[in-house]
C-alpha cells in the first residue's frame, strides 16, 4: 500500500514564528528560490527572478489560472447586531421547495451535495445559495438572518440548512438592483488562510491572485504561482520554454490538518478540476517528446497525476473533482518537476512534496531553508524540485 507504515510525525520539522511570511514580498518575483535536485539530493540558493537558469528549452511549465473570489463575508444578524463571519464555498442548487426570489426559507436538512453553478443563475433580484462555513456555529440555526455591508453595498443571508462542522446551506440576495456575485465581490474580503495573523488588506486582492488568473472559483491562491510576473513568463518564453494551464479550484480542504496517526487515512477534499482537450494535447507532446512537465504548484501536480493516460502515452482531458492524495510511494506518469512554496509541518502538501522529492531530501532542505532565513507559507518563498 502506498504510504503504508508512515505516521504524520514523520513530516514534523521546528519552524520559528518569525518565518511564516504575514505579507507579500515588495515587489513579486523578487523572493528567494531554492533549487533541489532529486537525484542527487544537491541544494542551490537563488532568486526566483532567475528561474529560467534551471529550466530547459523545451520544459512545460503546467500553470493552474483558478482564481480567487473574496468569499469571506463579515456582517450581523438580523434583527440585532450579533458579530456573523461566512465562508463561502461552493455553489449548491436551490433547496426543493425554495422560491427563486427571497421569500421564506425551506429548513431542508438534505442539502449536502456540492455542486457546480453556471454563474449566469445568478440574476439580478435573485437569489444564490451556497455551501459555507459560518460563525458563531450553534447558534446560526435554519432561519437565522444576516446582513453583510461593506463600500455601500447590501447583501443579505438566510441559512437555510445545517450540516456538519460548522457548514451551512445559506441563501444570499440583494436587493439594489445588482446581482449576487457582483455584491459578493463588492462585500467580500480576500480569504487569508488562517496563519496569517492580520486582516486582509486592499493590496491583498492583487497580490493574493497570480498574474494569469483567470477562472473563478478558489477560495486559496495556487501559492507557488504568485512569484510569477508577466516579465519572468516572457522571459521564460524567450528561452524556449512552454507553458499552458489547468483550472483546479481550491477549497477550504488545502488547510485541513492531517488529525489521523497515519498518513494513508487521511482524505483530500474533492476539489473541481477541468483539464481540457488543448492543453491534454499539449501535456501528450511533451510526453511523446522526452520534454520534462513541470509542475506549478501543488495543486497542478494533483491534477497532473490525476489525469489517465493510454499505453500510446496519449493523455486524456478531464472535467471531475479531483481527490487524489499523493503520499510516499506515489508513482508519478506525468511531471518531472515541481515549483512550490514551503508548507506546514504535518500537512498533506509537505507529503506530497515528499513524495516527490524522498521524505529525508525534503525534510533536509527545509532544515537548511529555516537556518538561512526562507519566508515559509503563501507569501513566502519558493522552491524548485527538478
Amino acid at each position: 500500500m502506498i504510504g503504508e507504515g508512515m505516521l504524520t510525525r514523520d513530516f514534523d520539522f521546528v519552524l520559528p514564528d518569525e518565518l511564516i511570511a504575514q505579507k507579500p514580498s515588495t515587489i513579486r518575483g523578487e523572493s528567494r528560490l531554492l533549487v533541489l535536485y532529486r537525484d542527487t539530493g544537491r541544494i542551490e540558493h537563488t532568486l526566483f527572478a532567475h528561474l529560467g537558469d534551471f529550466l530547459n528549452r523545451g520544459d512545460l511549465l503546467t500553470l493552474n489560472n483558478t482564481k480567487v473570489f473574496p468569499a469571506r463575508l463579515l456582517g450581523h444578524r438580523l434583527p440585532g447586531a450579533a458579530a456573523v463571519e461566512c465562508l463561502l464555498m461552493s455553489q449548491v442548487p436551490r433547496p426543493r421547495g425554495e422560491a427563486s426570489g427571497t421569500g421564506a426559507s425551506d429548513d431542508d436538512g438534505g442539502v449536502t451535495d456540492v455542486v457546480r453553478v453556471d454563474a449566469e443563475e445568478d440574476t439580478v433580484g435573485g437569489a444564490v445559495w451556497w455551501e459555507a462555513l459560518m460563525r458563531p456555529g450553534q447558534r446560526l440555526k435554519p432561519g437565522t438572518r444576516a446582513v453583510f455591508e461593506r463600500v455601500g453595498v447590501r447583501l443579505y443571508g438566510e441559512v437555510v440548512a445545517r450540516h456538519y462542522n460548522g457548514r451551512r446551506t445559506i441563501k444570499l440576495w440583494t436587493d439594489q438592483g445588482i446581482g449576487v456575485l457582483d455584491a459578493i465581490d463588492r462585500v467580500g474580503h480576500v480569504p487569508l488562510p488562517p496563519y496569517i495573523m492580520r486582516h486582509d488588506e486592499l493590496s491583498d486582492r492583487e497580490r493574493y491572485q497570480t498574474v494569469y488568473a483567470r477562472e473563478r472559483g478558489s477560495i486559496a491562491a495556487p501559492t507557488a504561482g504568485l512569484h510569477f510576473t508577466n516579465t519572468v513568463l516572457d522571459r521564460l518564453v524567450s528561452r524556449g520554454v512552454e507553458r499552458t494551464e489547468i483550472t483546479l479550484h481550491i477549497g477550504y480542504g488545502t488547510f485541513k490538518p492531517m488529525r489521523c496517526e497515519r498518513v494513508e487515512d487521511h482524505a483530500v477534499d474533492p476539489e473541481a478540476c477541468v483539464v481540457s482537450a488543448e492543453t491534454a494535447g499539449v501535456l501528450t507532446r511533451a510526453r511523446r517528446g522526452g520534454r520534462r512537465i513541470i509542475a506549478v504548484g501543488t495543486t497542478s501536480m494533483r491534477a497532473l497525476e490525476s489525469l489517465m493516460t493510454q499505453q500510446d502515452g496519449q493523455i486524456q482531458p478531464s472535467t471531475t473533482d479531483v481527490d487524489l492524495f499523493i503520499r510516499p510511494g506515489h508513482q508519478f506518469r506525468v511531471a518531472d518537476g515541481l515549483i512550490t512554496n514551503f508548507h506546514l509541518p504535518c500537512s498533506s502538501l509537505l507529503v506530497l512534496v515528499a513524495a516527490f522529492a524522498g521524505r529525508e531530501r525534503i525534510l533536509h532542505a527545509y532544515g537548511e531553508a529555516v537556518r538561512r532565513g526562507y519566508r515559509f507559507y503563501s507569501y513566502g518563498d519558493a522552491m524548485v524540485i527538478l
